[in-house]
């Protein structure tokens, strides 16, 4: 005789292929792999053209970027997520780590950019797809982050002024769209500036995405801060440590433990984010997409299947990071 509860579970199984098993046949049985028109034609409505991807990848992948110079971008790709990858092992955690991947990251740019060792320059508004993300959420973030650890101090400084200012950049910026900061950043602050002091549009948007994005980690710092018994402070301060030393060296790392939660939370709704630079025409994951199925009669009608192999770049960096702020949570 089965068990009620082993019963359940099958029924629940036979629920979930029953519901799942369209999907299956549309995604995978019938779909089509190879990038054959009229055989996506033929099968639209009862498989999936995956075809498009094969057909479209290096538009979809690096967008306007040029065509025989992009195994630059793809390297570049490469040598973030190495970077990404080895800064996940709390052993490289030093100094000497930290100058070689940021000597890395420049390599990175330097490749994308040109203009050096004899590569042909490439303005950045023709850099786009995987690598325009990663460079845009890393760079962001990267930016966002000290930001936020000294305007979550500076909210909880004894001091007013400082407090005063702290919470008016944190509440003003939190009050307006990223979309808002994005369009003056592009159009509205070249205006205001001398032309010898206006920035390419990228670094820019960069910086707004940055601004934006201190303001939501400032406040999951500063919960992380509350968190922290005052003893803490006093303590250290007893033992003859100034308050910056104490601050840098106890509260701050059990802070930033107590709230790496919410800060991965948050770093992956940055790298989500990236993909509302598109509105200011540079063209990341998402953009690049409406770049090369837009102008194409031919293929214009897979979307579906587009936006289904973006979502999953897209799922694969945020799993990724999840799992990585998992591993944080639990390393000693």
């Amino acid at each position: 005789m089965i068990r009620q509860p082993r019963k359940r579970t099958i029924l629940w199984i036979l629920l979930g292929a029953a519901l799942l098993w369209p999907l299956l046949s549309w995604g995978l049985v019938h779909a089509i792999w190879s990038s054959d028109l009229e055989a996506c034609r033929a099968a639209r409505g009862t498989g999936a053209c995956w075809g498009v991807i094969v057909e479209k990848h290096r538009l979809l992948l690096f967008g306007r970027y040029p065509f025989e110079e992009q195994w630059r971008p793809l390297l570049a790709t490469l040598l973030i997520i190495a970077v990404l990858g080895a800064a996940c092992w709390r052993q490289l955690w030093q100094l000497r780590f930290a100058a070689l991947a940021g000597l890395i990251l420049l390599l990175a740019v330097a490749l994308m950019r040109g203009d050096i060792g004899g590569l042909s320059p490439v303005p950045t508004k023709l850099w786009g797809g995987l690598p325009l993300t990663l460079l845009v959420s890393l760079g962001g973030t990267l930016l966002a982050f000290p930001l936020a650890v000294l305007l979550a101090l500076g909210r909880r400084s004894s001091l007013p002024l400082l407090r005063s200012l702290c919470v008016t950049y944190i509440e003003l910026i939190r009050g307006v769209p990223l979309i808002s900061l994005l369009f003056m950043a592009a159009f509205l602050f070249p205006l205001l500036l001398p032309t010898a002091w206006r920035l390419d549009i990228l670094p820019r948007v960069i910086v707004s995405i940055a601004a934006f994005a201190a303001a939501y980690l400032a406040e999951v710092i500063r919960g992380g801060l509350q968190a922290i018994p005052a003893g803490q402070l006093l303590a250290a301060r007893a033992l003859g440590m100034r308050t910056w030393q104490a601050l840098l060296w106890i509260v701050l790392p059990q802070a930033l433990r107590k709230a790496l939660p919410a800060l991965v939370n948050s770093f992956v709704g940055i790298f989500k984010d990236s993909s509302l630079i598109s509105i200011v025409s540079l063209h990341e994951l998402t953009g690049a997409l409406s770049l090369a199925l837009g102008g194409d009669a031919d293929w214009r009608s897979f979307y579906l299947e587009g936006y289904l192999f973006i979502a999953f770049i897209y799922w694969a960096f945020c799993f990724a990071l999840s799992r990585v702020g998992k591993r944080l949570e639990t390393a000693r």
